[in-house]
């Protein structure tokens, strides 16, 4: 049997950039394991540009942005196997136990000491929409009709008609009309658009191609393919609007209606999963309740920029090597719980040990509508240890505030720590 200290589940961004991390503090015995047939994950058919600016301070396309990656694995010489599947993690005291499969190794038992999930994540399947009527030839996710444009090189259709507005679908948008096709509209359900403003700028504006907020499709027509689809508003109940609907004679209806963390091994390995989320609860070493297991990347949560994946991969790599060097140790550290409120949905890390956290640990959010001039505020029972005013928040734009440790220390009388927005 094989023994691993770290075996990392996916060679996306998130996964090489964990792998990198890891061996640059110092593990040597790791392992990525990747279902494709490549590495790189989904940045191999993101073939736009806009990444990196973060990371690298250079504009690059998906490819590229993985190829930085996967060159420093190769100098490194990290180890992966590729076309493998993980069937089973399994949590057995201290070690850990990797069931894989492929066709050269066939069925794999590995141990490893840590693991480190960076499965990414999976478009909401259109099945569960519930759009009336036929199931025509012509409905593909987003996702899919980029990586048959991108990869394979071919069409889905020429007139066509979007339903939501996820950075992916306004992205194929662009995509789409710059290989010729005809998009006729984007709708979207909610009042506001789920992606980046400038994806909305970029992918609409520039192409005039017309953003449909609180509206959905309630028919599709035709039967061997998509020959249209009927749009109507809805009302605040998200209920179509009667008297409200318009045709658009399409042949192709592409769904991006939001992404969800993969995270059925997590589930079978009793990893304890957050309801708003649907990726792990982690601390702030972003490790879940399973000790030595890890998370990182959009398993965890749904990302905007993948230079945000990267630099938390990073730091889940620097956190299990940590846990694989240090000593076993019997002290009981006390936990204390964000909870958000007031217009915060969620934050991760979603718990605390004060005594292990850096100095600074950024906390990254999401709110659930838009909002304007309001402030973000963090109170530790009575005391407001933060105070800052945002000019404006969006669903689709990933937030951040930095925790001091040098705060959380002070007082000891307190177990959660409460974040909420608040009015200017």
């Amino acid at each position: 049997m094989q023994e691993y200290e770290l075996i990392i589940v996916g060679g996306g961004p998130a996964g090489l950039a964990a792998a990198i991390s890891a061996r640059e503090n110092g593990i040597e015995r790791l392992l990525i394991l990747e279902r494709d047939y490549e590495l790189g994950g989904i940045l191999n058919q993101c073939i736009h540009n806009g990444f990196g600016l973060h990371t690298f301070k250079e504009e690059l396309t998906g490819p590229e942005y993985a190829q930085r990656f996967i060159d420093q694995v190769f100098e490194k010489n990290i180890p992966y196997k590729l076309n493998t599947m993980v069937l089973e993690i399994e949590a057995c005291g201290d070690e850990k136990m990797v069931t894989a499969i492929n066709k050269e190794d066939g069925l794999m038992r590995l141990k490893t000491k840590s693991v480190i999930l960076a499965m990414g994540c999976r478009e909401r399947p259109r099945g569960a929409l519930n759009i009336p009527g036929y199931r025509p030839a012509g409905i593909y996710t987003a996702g899919t009709a980029q990586r048959l444009v991108n990869m394979e090189g071919l069409m889905p259709g020429r007139e066509v008609v979007i339903l939501g507005s996820g950075d992916i679908g306004l992205i194929m948008a662009r995509r789409m009309t710059l290989e010729g096709a005809k998009v006729k509209v984007v709708a979207e359900l909610l009042p506001y658009s789920g992606g980046l403003q400038r994806n909305i700028v970029q992918c609409l504006e520039d192409f005039d191609i017309p953003l449909k907020l609180s509206h959905t499709v309630v028919e599709v027509h035709g039967k061997e393919r998509v020959t249209g689809v009927t749009l109507a508003e809805v009302d605040e109940n998200r209920r179509p609007i009667p008297g409200t609907e318009e045709f658009y004679s399409c042949d192709t209806l592409l769904l991006s209606c939001g992404l969800i963390p993969e995270n059925e091994l997590s589930v079978k390995a009793g990893i304890e999963l957050s309801n708003i989320t649907s990726g792990p609860v982690v601390n702030e070493s972003l490790e879940t309740n399973i000790k030595g297991i890890f998370a990182c990347g959009n398993v965890l949560h749904v990302h905007d920029l993948v230079d945000y994946v990267s630099e938390e991969a990073k730091k889940a790599g620097q956190q299990a090597a940590a846990f694989l060097q240090e000593k076993e140790s019997d002290k009981k550290e006390k936990t204390i719980i964000i909870q958000p409120e007031g217009g915060i949905r969620y934050t991760v890390p979603q718990k605390i040990r004060t005594e292990s956290m850096e100095e600074n640990l950024t906390v990254r959010f999401r709110v659930g509508k838009v909002y304007e001039n309001v402030y973000v505020n963090v109170y530790l029972g009575d005391k407001q240890i933060i105070h800052k005013k945002r000019k404006k928040m969006a669903p689709g734009e990933m937030e951040q505030i930095i925790l001091k440790k040098s705060d959380l220390t002070q007082e000891l009388k307190f177990d959660k720590i409460i974040m909420k927005l608040e009015e200017a």
